[in-house]
């Protein structure tokens, strides 16, 4: 039968390759044993295809008639053997591809030697027909014992899907590298061979995971299917992990850091509804930063999809975390968006975060409250900050004129119950109250610095963006006047008047005010532009509550100690890395190295004759190099242990300095070999050596020497290499 190789490429070389490059490539190969779960006979082919390369080669004759036919026309198919001329058709996908003529017992051989140069698509049109049909191209002997065989062919094509998908990752084409790798182990799996081949394919299939996500995420609407797999992996890998700041291991190699970044940056991929139904399911495992990337989604989607029913959820998912962190700005933008006013004030003074705080007082000045720098600083916010993070939402224009202008928001403010603020409100300082002793366990000191300097708050533990979505919230949660405006004209003529009083930063009287106009387009009512704040004249309803068991309230503080502890480890994470390191896994540089298989080491194996032979050629060649007339030193350092490696360093320095050089030619051949019963990492090896030794003074040959030698040999394994130690002419 006839493959698409020639002997060049069997040895690895180009066409114009000169004697001693074949003399050398062959040697090479010929040490470079393919993986230990071959056959014997798997071996032996490949070795048969490598002497038959060098044989026509070295001869040079033979080699001007095999490059005289290399040349020629392309080979022909022989359609008159049915099963081979299939054979040959999955071997020559290019009509013009060299090949050659090789015996059915070294199909394995080629299929070996092809998959060893890269051409791991080829060895899978070539192999897989013969693992089809329940094997039964196999089953007539004509390749070999069948099972051995067939053994060896699912191994090849397996570590040829396994290299392809590796090869595809690295080309960033995740997706079809998961799908190689994926054939790779539904073959090993069927037939039951090589569980630790299976193994590091399923390895690779768990790193590869998070590129795929990000893959599947980005595409197009359209590809709904494919980005449903997206979700999908991402909700595995969820599972796996015990959430989104879950201590489990996923086998994808991210740390619960790495593991955050990589959330926030899938975020932009997602769009609000998607982001919502995820993160409300990860917040109830519980997961406070999943709770917190709830609410933006709630937000996010409540605003622009103008659902305020969305924006209340958000709201009361707040309520939980109130009680271990400031979240009072955002508590205060919720009320806001619901028209709870007196409630959004009221959270607002009691916020600690000072920068939004400045901003929005800066620009409510001569103003009788906070309103207008909550206004312009929630449509900035919600503009870009918020909306950025929903592939849905990140074109779409802000405007709070619009959202209240609304008639569903309208008709949904207006059915809201009077006494909902005051209820709610009091229900959080419960929280709140709850929580007290939990914020000095786990929020105290309550600032942490950033890579800037700038201090944060503690409640910017549940941010995937500190720096921005901290800014964003503070200036909703001044809004809070709004909510009693039935319509957008009312807001569009506010105007400022009056201004903060500096001693207790509370609005002054509305018989103080000017009407006036603020730069950033904002009209400040008077008494006469607002209806009746809800609730104004009412006395406010309480109710008393019985405070709880010791026991329960200790449990609670231990619990609620707890969980700081964790939000605690999580900002830290988010604020000791600088803005341009906030995204550890990118589709286009891996997070993990992608990992390469390399050739099995000469020096690496059982002891026996064979791999002494390889270590003593691979220490005649390093002393060839070290004594030569370049002094490279490098492979004594991988064969010799010492103290015979200081030694011949030592002689190669003296050499170079001295301006002297050996040229050897030998022959090696191992006698016999002995392993130490009592450590199986020693044992020596009696060789037969003829050494052809010529010496040079500068470039003058000076003398040459012939010896025939008998050497016993001590070796001992280090790093799982057989080097030398010693040795002894006999």
């Amino acid at each position: 039968m006839r493959i698409s190789l020639d002997y060049y490429r069997i040895l690895g070389l180009p066409i114009q390759a000169t004697a001693d490059q074949l003399k050398q490539a062959h040697r090479d190969r010929a040490l470079q044993l393919p993986r230990r779960e071959y056959s014997e006979a798997a071996i032996a082919a490949r070795r048969q295809l490598l002497d038959e390369a060098y044989s026509v080669l070295s001869k040079p004759e033979q080699r001007q008639n095999y490059d005289a036919s290399f040349l020629a026309s392309p080979y022909e198919v022989d359609h008159s053997q049915p099963d081979l001329a299939q054979t040959d058709e999955i071997a020559h996908p290019d009509a013009r591809s060299p090949s050659i003529e090789i015996q059915d017992k070294q199909l394995i051989g080629a299929l070996l030697v092809l998959q060893e140069l890269g051409e791991y698509e080829l060895v899978l049109r070539l192999g897989r027909p013969y693992l089809s049909s329940g094997n039964a191209n196999l089953k007539d002997g004509r390749f070999g014992d069948p099972r051995i065989v067939l053994s060896d062919i699912v191994l090849t094509v397996a570590l040829s899907c396994l290299e392809l998908g590796r090869e595809q990752w690295q080309q960033a084409q995740y997706e079809n590298a998961a799908e190689a790798l994926e054939t790779g182990q539904e073959l090993l799996l069927r037939e039951g061979l090589f569980s630790s081949v299976r193994g590091e394919i399923q390895s690779d299939l768990y790193k590869l995971r998070p590129y795929r996500i990000l893959e599947l995420l980005a595409l197009p609407d359209q590809d709904s299917i494919e980005r449903r797999n997206g979700l999908r992996l991402l909700r595995d890998m969820l599972r796996e992990r015990g959430g989104i700041d879950g201590t489990e291991n996923d086998q994808s190699g991210l740390s619960i850091d790495d593991f955050l970044r990589f959330i926030q940056q899938l975020r932009g991929y997602l769009t609000a509804e998607e982001q919502q139904t995820l993160f409300e399911e990860e917040a109830r495992r519980p997961s406070a930063v999943a709770t917190y990337l709830a609410v933006y989604a709630l937000m996010a989607r409540g605003f622009a999809e103008q659902q305020p029913a969305l924006i209340r959820r958000a709201k009361l998912m707040l309520m939980r975390l109130g009680s271990r962190q400031d979240v009072h700005l955002e508590q205060s933008v919720c009320a806001l968006l619901l028209g709870q006013t007196e409630e959004a004030s009221r959270a607002l003074d009691l916020s600690q975060e000072y920068e939004p705080l400045v901003f929005i007082r800066e620009n409510s000045q001569g103003a009788p409250d906070l309103l207008p720098g909550l206004c312009l600083y929630a449509e900035r916010w919600l503009q870009d900050e918020v909306f950025p993070h929903f592939r849905d939402l990140s074109k779409q224009h802000v405007s709070l004129k619009d959202y209240f202008a609304n008639v569903q928001v309208q008709e949904y403010l207006e059915e809201l119950p009077a006494e909902s603020e005051s209820a709610e409100w009091t229900a959080q300082q419960q929280w709140n109250r709850r929580g007290a002793v939990s914020q000095t366990i786990a929020a105290q000191p309550a600032e942490i610095a950033t890579s800037s300097g700038r201090p944060i708050r503690s409640a910017q533990v549940h941010e995937m963006d500190v720096d921005r979505s901290r800014n964003a919230t503070a200036t909703l949660s001044a809004a809070s006047g709004i909510a009693t405006l039935p319509n957008a004209e009312q807001i569009a003529n506010l105007s400022p008047e009056g201004g903060l009083n500096s001693s207790d930063q509370r609005p002054r009287s509305s018989g103080d005010r000017q009407r006036g106009n603020l730069d950033n387009g904002y009209r400040v009512p008077d008494a006469d532009d607002l209806p009746p704040r809800r609730g104004e004249g009412q006395p406010a309803k309480t109710k008393r509550r019985k405070g709880l068991p010791l026991p329960l309230l200790l449990f609670g503080i231990f619990a609620v100690g707890a969980l700081g502890f964790l939000l605690f480890r999580s900002v830290k994470f988010l604020t000791s890395k600088s803005t341009d390191d906030q995204l550890l896994v990118q589709l286009d540089q891996p997070v993990i190295p992608i990992p390469t298989q390399t050739a099995a080491s000469p020096l690496s194996g059982e002891m026996n004759q064979a791999t002494a032979q390889r270590v003593l050629e691979f220490w005649l060649d390093a002393k060839k190099d070290a004594m030569g007339q370049t002094h490279t030193v490098e492979k004594l350092t991988q064969v010799l242990a010492e103290p015979k490696l200081a030694e011949w360093r030592k002689n190669a320095e003296e050499a170079k300095r001295e301006n002297w050089y050996k040229q050897y030619e030998h022959t090696v051949k191992v006698d016999t070999v002995e392993v130490s019963p009592t450590n199986p990492g020693q044992a020596t090896a009696n060789a037969t050596i003829a050494e052809v030794t010529k010496y040079y003074e500068g470039e003058q040959l000076a003398d040459t020497k012939t010896d025939n030698l008998q050497v016993r040999y001590s070796l001992v394994l280090q790093d799982n290499q057989w080097r030398i130690k010693d040795w002894q002419v006999l």
